[in-house]
């Protein structure tokens, strides 16, 4: 089978067609868990490639979520973190699964190296994940991993222990006289251990940090950081060499904005809102990025393109047919600076457009909430964006207490957004808004937001309206759009967003 062979290059993977056979490689995956320190030198199959990376992305989202949602290290959040694991098929116990595993982590950092913000969120995921999978190995396999690693912290003598005895017992949580005997203590240069040392949870003596066995974690983890850290920088320095790639570019681009929950390209509820629903529906059931567009375009009568683009997708995903999406664009232009014949030429194209009707007739799928987060930040006059992760904080607190918002409900989310939880905020913001404790997903997508919204909202139910008889406007378009050639699944995945903007620019 001719697959595509990823060759480590400085800190990167090259690309080179040929055939090779797979096997994994015993030294690489002799222990369950690694610093990811050597990289895949085998070939995987461009489909492979890009499986591995979006099932180890949701297995990062679900940590991220479980890491608010719970006490970190606590029961629930082991367990929770457990069943992600094997539902995502990530158990590590194998040679298979750790051979996806190191290959999965190693493609999303090619795709999470490319800004600070992606860097940033990456490293705190994996390191989340790795001090889970340390946690849960026996002392024995956990010294076998410093060893492998060459993490040859000097082990504390049964002498040196007896002498230090009473400062060991009193500087360390939950070991006394009779434990300590048991007990390992390794000696650490303390600038390894400065988060212990500012907690005040080990003994100090001469530039060393007596650390019992079961805090090395927190070094193994400082270890990790720094190395994951300058992995990462160094990568992105490199990266100009693979981004020349046709085949490759595409799919990092891809999963760094990578939106892994349902596809609402697809309009199963098209037709069902009607315009006359969509003023009362901003207010119940959009996402705070949508209601803040919704009420620019009413007050302004207006949006530049950035604000077009997401809202007008968003729409479309709600369920607007073509025709209606003109229909509304047009009535608000109107309103304005535009009149209807300079609507007709300098924006109808482009909404025909982004129904699929147009140009490459591609069916453009609404903007995921990484897509809002982290492409096209909004400039001065701009209302698109996410208001969590764009907004100035006391906007945005004003913002929330205008739409009633309680004190204890704002400083939930302001805290989720200074840790930078942007789509754990709205989150937030749809459980107040609807007064449930527990929202019962995880929001991935301002669609999803409206959709799941309704179902609480309705009882389950969708947004009901009487369907109207199409007009012949949409019936040429249909036939249009059915004589026109079909791409596959993977071209379409990867120009979805293709040359859109281009016909969003103003004037």
């Amino acid at each position: 089978m001719k697959c595509t062979a990823l060759r480590h290059v400085g800190s990167l993977w090259c690309l080179q067609s040929r055939k090779v056979a797979l096997g994994s490689n015993p030294e690489l995956y002799g222990h369950c868990l690694q610093l990811y320190g050597q990289p895949p030198l085998e070939s995987v199959s461009l489909v492979q490639f890009e499986t591995f990376a979006v099932e180890r992305l949701k297995l990062l989202k679900s940590v991220e979520n479980l890491g608010v949602s719970y006490v970190k290290m606590s029961d629930d959040y082991q367990k929770k973190l457990s069943t992600e694991l094997c539902s995502l098929n990530f158990p590590h116990r194998t040679s298979v699964k750790r051979r996806k595993d190191h290959i999965s982590h190693f493609i999303l950092r090619l795709a999470y190296c490319q800004t600070e913000d992606l860097r940033r969120w990456f490293i705190q995921q994996e390191m989340d994940l790795f001090r889970y999978r340390f946690s849960i190995l026996s002392a024995k396999y956990k010294t076998e991993f410093l060893h492998r690693n060459n993490l040859k912290y000097d082990t504390v003598s049964i002498e040196e222990k007896k002498t230090l005895k009473d400062e060991l017992i009193n500087s360390s949580y939950g070991i006394s006289g009779a434990t300590i005997a048991e007990q390992e203590f390794y000696r650490v240069p303390f600038q390894d251990a400065l988060d212990l040392v500012r907690l005040r949870k080990v003994f100090l003596q001469v530039g060393y940090a007596y650390i019992p066995h079961q805090d090395i974690v927190t070094i193994v983890l400082n270890d990790f950081r720094t190395r994951l850290s300058k992995a990462l920088a160094l990568t992105a320095r490199s990266l100009p060499a693979v981004q020349s790639d046709e085949r490759l570019q595409p799919l990092l681009n891809h999963l760094s904005h990578a939106y892994v929950g349902q596809d609402y390209s697809f309009q199963k509820n098209i037709g069902k809102v009607s315009l006359e629903q969509i003023d009362p529906l901003s207010t119940t059931s959009f996402p705070l990025c949508m209601r803040q567009l919704h009420k620019a375009l009413r007050e302004q009568h207006h949006l530049r393109h950035g604000g077009r683009m997401q809202y007008g997708l968003f729409l479309k995903g709600v369920g607007l047919t073509l025709e209606q999406a003109l229909q509304f664009w047009r009535a608000e232009f109107v309103k304005g600076k535009v009149d209807s014949e300079k609507f007709d030429k300098a924006y109808a194209y482009s909404i025909r457009h982004m129904f699929g009707k147009e140009g490459k007739r591609t069916d453009y799928t609404p903007y995921s909430c990484m897509k809002v987060i982290l492409s096209n930040p909004p400039s001065q006059g701009d209302y698109h964006g996410c208001p969590f992760r764009h907004s100035d904080p006391e906007l945005l607190k004003q913002k929330l207490q205008s739409y009633k918002i309680s004190p204890g409900g704002l400083v939930q989310i302001l805290d989720l957004v200074k840790g930078m939880h942007y789509q754990l905020a709205c989150q937030k913001y749809f459980e107040l808004t609807h007064s449930v404790e527990d929202a019962g997903f995880s929001l991935n997508h301002p669609n999803q937001y409206f959709t799941e919204s309704q179902k609480l909202l309705g009882g389950g139910k969708e947004v009901k309206k009487e369907v109207e008889p199409p007009q012949r406007g949409q019936e040429i378009a249909g036939s249009n759009a059915q004589s026109a050639p079909t791409q596959s699944p993977k071209v379409q995945a990867l120009d979805k967003m293709g040359d859109l903007e281009s016909f969003f620019l103003d004037e």
